[in-house]
Formats: structure tokens, C-alpha cells, sequence
């Protein structure tokens, strides 16, 4: 075998591997060769030179040709031929003829070659960058385990085997530390399409990746008896899970902790030992509230502002440290797991409020002409706490107060309005909410989460 015909037989099967790995068509690289070759031809012969190329298919063998009209007289030589001339190259040609003459394209064909390696190098890149997507974007939320390949910057690229995938700084967990040929565990967060290329998103900080976890690890959850809710995550340090039991006989915590805490120590110890709250799933609201606090204890929950979804959780004195948690995390993750704006205040915060409300309102009802220390008591009790709620009711709810007859009455209502009159700027500054209607949440003895 000639060396030349060796180097054809090479770049068939060189086209048929490709065809066979990458799916990249026989004709679309010769496509690509001859235009290739028809661009560098056209760069010597002139823009205006009209140029065909061609491969054999069966011998790999490039040929390149001028084509020129056969004319009389010959106006313009890089596009018309004579009949004579045109006669050594396509005996039998006429006037109007196309001829096809047959130019050297040795030197051409190395041009040829190397414009077109770049243009299959960049559609091979092309192909394998839609292959990956077509086969990681159905993949998105599944938990995969890979190598650290490079660290750049704060962002870790993992080599995932068949891709490269990145783990950027905002989905990492802040106490891990990576170096190369680490392994990575961690859910394909997303995989986009961009004017970069594609990519790969890592996750081990999201809510998600920790579901993950205990669906691997809790077969209940697997098997949808038991559900999870919602997570909430300050990655590495604190995530709530809210679970919900599909059935009577499983206690949806019990199963997630596992037998002597099994199940989530695994789950922790893959999160840099992140404490976990589980969380029973509760349909009513202020208990809900408040079993989203654990591990600390509450003593009551009441509702502040239904419409904007506020509330009141007062804890023990002892408690409220574990309440609000380090930097306020533990009231941050309640508040994002309920949906609700929380506050939070001990008992004893709670009385010492009460006291000075207590106190506000006996100062100024006993400015009101007909109001002593009993019926002032009285009225705080019924929740009448400033002058201008007084004004407000009627004499019969204020006759309906013991140790209040109607002409006491009328004196005070008389009494109330006219100090509003004189002083119509009071109580601008709204009073210190009291909310009567309090709900008192009993803690469970039980272990909720470690």
C-alpha cells in the first residue's frame, strides 16, 4: 500500500470513528473539508473565481476546480474560457459551457485540513456539550459523588467522570475546607445552557441535597409513608425538616432519627455535623409555631397580626437564648419554615411589659373625673388600657362594669371626651398591643430532633 493511499485509508476510518463515536455524519465532514478547501483556494485564485472542491468517498482522494464559462470573445479571464482553450480540459465544450479545470491543491489541502480540524474540534465540542446536557438535565436533583479536580478561587470544579461539574461558593457549606482528588458528595443543583457553555451546578448547601439525604437513608421516606414537608437550612450549622406521616402506626420523627439515632447521625456527618430539628407536621398554626422552635421549650404562642402573619412565642427565662439561637438562627429557620414573623420574649419580659401597660393605663384613666384606682382596675382588666378606647365604648358596656352606675357613667364618658378635646394629640403613638386571646402550647417530653 502507497504511502498516499495509507494516509486515505486513515482518514476514513478516522471519519468512520467519528461517525460511530460522536455521531458526527460522513458527509457533514466532508462538508466541512471542502469548504474548507474552497475557502483557501478562493484566498489565491480571487473572491470573484468560481470554485468547486470535492472528496471521493470511497478513496478519501481531495480535488479542486476552477470553473469557467466557455465564451467568445473572453471578457473577464478568471471566470470565461475560449472555445480553444477550453477544448484541453472538456473536449467538446461550447460557448455557454461550464469547464472544470483541474487546479494542484497539494499545498492547498494542508490549509484545507487544518481549518477544518478547528471547525470539527468546535463541533465535537458542540456534540459532546449537547450529549452531557441531554444526559445531566433529567438528572437535576439527584445525589452524585465525584473527585475534586480544580479549586478556582472559592469555586471547586468536580470531576464527575463522564463531565466536569462545578460547586460554587454560594452552595457550599461555609465550614468544609476541599483540596484535589477529594471526594465530593452532592445534588446536580441545576444544569444550564449558557453563552459559555454548559455547566453543571453542584449543591450541598440547599434544603433540597438534605432531602436527598434522608430519602436515601430513611426507607419509610422512600417508600412515601412518610413525607417531607419543607427544609430550612443555615448550612453546616442548623436545618429544620418538617415531616408528615402518611400513616397512624409511624412516628414520622422516631423514623427519621432511627434506632439509638442512627439515621441522622449518618445524615449529619455528611453535613460537617449540621444539627438537625425534625419537626412534626401540625395543621394548627400556633402549634405549629411553636414545635418549630425545638429544640428550645415554649410556653405560649398568640397571634399578633393575622393578615401580615405575626406572632408573640414566649418562652421560659431559661429558654430564650436557645429560642433565638446564635446570631438569631433558631428564630430565623422557625420564621422561614412557618411563614410567619416571630418574636420572641421570656416570661419574665413578657411581665415586666405587662406591668408597665398595667401601670401606663392606671396613670391616665385616673386623670378622668369619676375614675378611681377599683374602676380603673376594672376597666384595665376588660382591656379598656388608654383614654381614647375609653371615649370609645358605649354608656350601657361601661354600666355593664361592676362598681359603675349611669350617672358614674355618663361623668366618665364626659370626662373622657373632653380630655380629647383638650388634648387632641394623645395617644398618636399606638399602645402596647394585648392580646387577650392567648394559646397556651404544652412542650412534648419526647425527643424531636438532635
Amino acid at each position: 500500500m502507497s504511502k498516499e493511499q495509507k494516509t486515505k485509508s486513515e482518514l476514513l476510518l478516522a471519519l468512520e470513528q467519528l461517525e460511530r463515536e460522536k455521531n458526527i455524519k460522513r458527509e457533514d465532514v466532508f462538508k466541512t473539508i471542502t469548504d474548507s478547501l474552497v475557502s483557501a483556494l478562493r484566498k489565491y485564485f480571487g473572491k470573484t473565481a468560481q470554485i468547486m472542491a470535492g472528496i471521493d468517498p470511497e478513496t478519501g482522494e481531495m480535488a479542486g476546480f476552477l470553473v469557467k464559462k466557455v465564451a467568445d470573445p473572453v471578457v473577464t479571464s478568471e471566470l470565461e474560457i475560449s472555445a480553444e482553450e477550453a477544448q484541453k480540459y472538456q473536449p467538446g465544450a461550447k460557448l455557454g459551457d461550464d469547464v472544470h479545470i483541474p487546479v494542484p491543491i497539494q499545498d492547498f489541502s494542508r490549509i484545507a485540513a487544518q481549518t477544518a480540524k478547528q471547525v470539527l474540534i468546535q463541533k465535537i465540542r458542540e456534540i459532546e456539550k449537547v450529549r452531557i446536557y441531554d444526559e445531566y438535565k433529567p438528572r437535576e436533583g439527584e445525589v452524585v459523588t465525584g473527585l475534586v479536580h480544580h479549586v478556582a478561587g472559592r469555586d471547586i470544579f468536580v470531576d464527575l467522570g463522564k463531565a466536569e461539574a462545578i460547586l460554587p461558593f454560594s452552595e457550599q457549606i461555609r465550614r468544609e475546607h476541599y483540596s484535589v482528588n477529594q471526594r465530593v458528595r452532592a445534588i446536580i443543583h441545576r444544569v444550564d445552557k449558557e453563552n459559555k457553555g454548559l455547566q453543571i451546578v453542584l449543591s450541598r448547601a440547599s434544603g433540597a441535597f438534605l432531602k436527598a439525604l434522608f430519602e436515601a437513608e430513611v426507607p419509610e421516606i422512600a417508600e412515601k409513608v412518610i413525607e417531607i414537608v419543607d427544609v430550612v437550612r443555615d448550612p453546616g450549622f442548623r436545618a429544620k425538616v418538617l415531616v408528615r406521616s402518611n400513616s397512624p402506626k409511624v412516628d414520622p420523627v422516631g423514623a427519621c432519627v432511627g434506632i439509638r439515632g442512627s439515621r441522622i447521625r449518618v445524615i449529619m456527618s455528611e453535613l460537617a455535623n449540621e444539627k438537625i430539628d425534625l419537626i412534626p407536621y401540625i395543621e394548627d398554626t400556633l402549634t405549629m409555631i411553636a414545635k418549630s422552635f425545638s429544640p428550645a421549650t415554649v410556653s405560649s404562642v398568640r397571634v399578633l397580626d393575622k393578615e401580615a402573619k405575626r406572632a408573640q412565642v414566649i418562652v421560659p427565662d431559661d429558654q430564650l437564648a436557645m429560642a433565638i439561637g446564635r446570631e438569631g438562627q433558631n428564630i430565623r429557620l422557625a420564621s422561614r419554615l412557618t411563614g410567619w414573623e416571630i418574636e420572641v420574649k421570656s416570661e419574665g419580659q413578657r411581665q415586666e411589659e405587662q406591668r408597665k401597660t398595667t401601670d401606663q393605663a392606671m396613670h391616665d384613666l385616673l386623670k378622668i373625673e369619676g375614675v378611681g384606682a377599683k374602676v380603673a382596675e376594672t376597666m384595665i382588666t376588660m382591656g379598656v388600657l388608654d383614654i381614647r378606647t375609653l371615649a370609645g365604648i358605649t354608656e350601657e358596656e361601661l354600666c355593664s362594669l361592676e362598681g359603675i352606675g349611669e350617672k358614674t357613667a355618663q361623668k366618665i364618658l364626659a370626662g373622657a371626651k373632653k380630655f380629647l378635646e383638650e388634648n387632641p394629640n394623645y395617644g398618636q403613638e399606638p399602645a402596647p398591643e394585648v392580646a387577650p386571646e392567648t394559646e397556651e402550647v404544652k412542650n412534648d417530653s419526647e425527643e424531636e430532633g438532635k
